[in-house]
């Protein structure tokens, strides 16, 4: 099957030839730079890099590894070398042409290190920072010294400017220092070592070496721009370096999510929040030219900004990497591939400085960074595993390699060298961590926090990400604001707060700032996060939206901007004749995704923005019952509150007499075994009793009065219909209930899952 992947690659690439060499043949664009040369250009870097690609990837090794081999075979190195005549007119030296398509590079490296940042989770890098930062320094120094000393060392021949060695020498040692978080972070993720200890801690240390190493690049520009260690330049480009990080990491981390989250809810464009995307990352990469450091730099702060938006959706971000992945990629690294002439290492004194290169690299990277995990407190698995990891240079060491031709600080030889032994030490680093990382055992703590990860990417709490409440000026919707702050607390979800009717717009104006919706939903977010402060990754957003429109029409025209979780919280939810009154049956009939409303009674209804709850939850081993308890799960956990689960039969035969414990069938002991294990992995506490023998809404009435219940959480289903219907037990509960109930629904397009 992968030959037939490189058989159609060939044969595009045959069809491109001969169309290329009819064209030459004809004396079409031989003295000028040619759109046509250009498509035939990126056409044969796509059709041979990604089939090659796709070849690497069956056979372990990462994508970029096919896309490298395609520019080398696609150059002097072998098809230069085969055919120098149709080389020269696919590939032209005249500059104008080469011009074209090193533009649509330059862009690419830009929008790989905007895709690198995407990937850089911040969150991790706190939580192992303090091992992380010793690993990552010591794995830095110890080869950057090692790549100093051979540029100190090297042939005059192999320096553009010998006059120029320190600031040559120092870039080789960044070379060698550095590693490829993207070649890294697909390893791991492979190996499925992603949310292990110290997988998390190789990500993080890659990271931080990525980091440091754009700021160590950062400044090399700088020096070789002006040609010598000037200090007062060397100052201005650290100064200025640090300025814009912090800026970007304080100010700049709300003016990116506030723009993402403007183009996302005010522009109609399917396209628009990339828009921004893009533009932001080529503003930030502007401006760190201006400030005299490289442009990569602004790119990999933006792409850092973007992944940590709480609103970017799945599909944008797929769309995006589709994007680069498929185009930029291909053409870049393919073109790093072409300028690198293989055949420079015939020359047996160029072969053994290689050979040179690489044990030099791969030595120091590999001891330092075994040497950081022993002082950061790894055992010797966990080191070599480490070790082994950051051994990769892969796509960034190529980045840095090009760079470095461009500015005049490598030679042409030299970067071959380089692009030699990004290859190598990537190729040589999959099977190396992976056999590291079958041999580290799972420690108890750890497989408990891999369980409940597992656990929570099949959630419906967890996979939150925005909320939209809909609230008039009564207690209840306080309530529902309180509920709403303590869901999106913990993980910093924003939340839009809409209130619909004229009554709730005039009323809004009126009110203290301590008595707004918006501080019920902080204060509770205030008090979830405390909870949960080694989970919070951001402050809770909340927006305020105001509309004089019918309430329904109001939430669906909120609802177009994309919202996981609809809370409602309006005036008495019961009606006078049963069921839900007409205003909340209105808001709900245009929003087709999940539900929860709130009818808020008893102590609820003096104090709504109490959160002291005795909590009880009923399941039946749906999975919407599962839902619910997922819910009253997060509340628990984030008000502190102890939680009663009752398992409740579907059926209603109110005949049957009630077995004893010793009869209990082992489906219900499952299922209550299942929701308190979930509820376990995050230290909430729980108690449980099972209920078969009467009708649900009767067994969960009898538990609330028993156990002094002051908020019934319910994963309800529901029902197609012209009027809101969530059956008749929650129907029954809503209606006899003395204390407050949280209706949670599936979303009406899947009211028969």
């Amino acid at each position: 099957m992968p030959w037939k992947l490189l058989g159609s690659a060939l044969w595009a690439a045959s069809v491109t030839l001969v169309m290329v060499t009819a064209a030459d043949a004809a004396g079409e664009g031989a003295a000028r730079p040619s759109e046509f040369l250009l498509i035939a250009q990126v056409v044969l870097l796509i059709a041979v890099g990604r089939g090659l690609g796709e070849i690497m990837q069956r056979l372990g090794q990462p994508s970029v590894i096919g896309e490298l081999l395609a520019g080398l075979l696609l150059g002097p190195s072998l098809f230069g070398w085969v055919w120098p005549q149709a080389q020269s007119a696919i590939f032209p030296p005249l500059p104008e042409q080469k011009a074209l398509i090193d533009g649509l590079a330059q862009f690419g490296i830009l929008l790989l290190l905007l895709l690198t940042g995407m990937e850089t989770d911040l969150k991790l890098v706190r939580k192992v920072g303090k091992a992380a930062i010793t690993i990552s320094v010591a794995g830095i120094v110890v080869p950057f010294l090692c790549g100093f000393a051979l540029g100190q060392v090297l042939p005059d021949s192999l320096l553009p400017h010998p006059e120029a060695r320190l600031v040559a020498s120092l870039f080789l040692g960044t070379a060698l220092s550095i590693s490829s978080v993207k070649i890294v972070a697909v390893v791991v993720r492979e190996m499925n070592f992603m949310r292990r200890n110290v997988g998390q801690i190789i990500i993080a240390t890659a990271v931080i070496d990525d980091t440091i190493g754009w700021i160590i690049i950062a400044i090399i520009f700088s020096l070789a721009s002006r040609g010598t260690l000037d200090l007062a330049s060397v100052a201005q480009a650290v100064l200025g370096t640090l300025a814009f990080l912090l800026v970007s990491f304080t100010v700049g981390r709300r003016v990116v999510f506030q723009l993402i989250r403007w183009a996302n809810d005010h522009l109609v464009s399917s396209a628009a929040v990339i828009t921004i995307i893009l533009l932001l990352m080529g503003v930030m990469a502007m401006i760190t030219h201006l400030i005299g450091v490289h442009t990569v730099l602004g790119a990999f702060v933006a792409g850092i900004l973007v992944g940590e938006s709480p609103i970017l959706t799945k599909q944008i971000d797929e769309r995006l990497r589709g994007l680069i992945t498929s185009l930029f990629m291909p053409v870049f690294f393919g073109l790093a591939g072409l300028h690198a002439d293989l055949t420079v290492l015939a020359d047996p004194r160029l072969l053994w400085l290689t050979v040179a290169l690489v044990l030099i690299a791969s030595i120091g990277k590999f001891g330092g960074a075994y040497l950081g995990g022993a002082l950061g407190g790894l055992n010797q698995r966990e080191s070599f595993a480490l070790a082994s990891g950051m051994n990769a240079r892969g796509s960034t060491e190529v980045i840095i390699a090009t760079i470095g031709l461009s500015m005049g600080v490598l030679s042409q030889n030299m970067f071959s060298m380089i692009v030699t032994m990004a290859i190598l030490t990537t190729m040589a680093m999959p099977p190396m961590l992976r056999a590291a990382l079958a041999r580290l055992p799972l420690g108890r703590e750890e497989k408990a926090r891999l369980e409940r990860e597992e656990l929570e990417e099949k959630g419906f709490v967890a996979n939150l990400e925005r909320l939209l409440l809909a609230v008039d000026e009564s207690a209840n919707a306080k309530f529902a604001a309180t509920i709403a702050g303590l869901l999106a607390g913990a993980r910093g979800l924003p939340i839009t707060v809409l209130h619909v009717g004229a009554q709730a717009t005039q009323q809004q104006d009126k009110r203290g700032d301590e008595q707004s919706h918006e501080s019920a939903v902080k204060n509770a977010a205030k008090v979830a996060a405390d909870v949960d402060e080694a989970e919070k990754t951001r402050d809770v957003d909340v927006t305020t939206r105001t509309s004089e429109k019918q309430a329904g029409e109001a939430v669906v025209e909120e609802a177009r901007k994309g919202f996981d979780l609809l809370l409602v919280g309006m005036g008495d939810a019961v009606g006078p004749k049963g069921g839900f009154n007409g205003k909340i049956a209105e808001i709900t009939s245009g929003f087709e995704g999940p539900l929860a409303v709130v009818a808020a009674k008893g102590s609820q209804l003096a104090h709504p923005t109490n959160n002291d709850f005795r909590i009880l939850v009923p399941v039946s081993g749906s999975g919407v019952s599962r839902r619910g308890a997922e819910v009253a799960i997060a509340l628990a956990r984030t008000s502190s509150a102890p939680l009663h689960v009752v398992y409740v039969s579907t059926t209603r035969d109110k005949g049957a007499r009630r077995r004893s414990p010793r009869m209990v069938r082992p489906q219900e002991e499952d299922i209550l075994k299942d929701v308190t294990s979930f509820a376990a992995r995050y230290d909430v506490q729980v108690t449980t009793a099972i209920h078969d023998n009467a009708a649900p809404e009767e067994a969960i009435l009898q538990e609330v009065r028993e156990n002094g219940a002051t908020l019934v959480v319910m994963g309800v289903d529901r029902i197609p219909g012209e009027t809101l219907n969530f059956g008749s037990v929650a129907a029954g509960v809503l209606a006899g209930s003395k204390v407050s109930t949280l209706l949670v629904s599936n979303g009406a397009t899947h009211a028969n899952d």
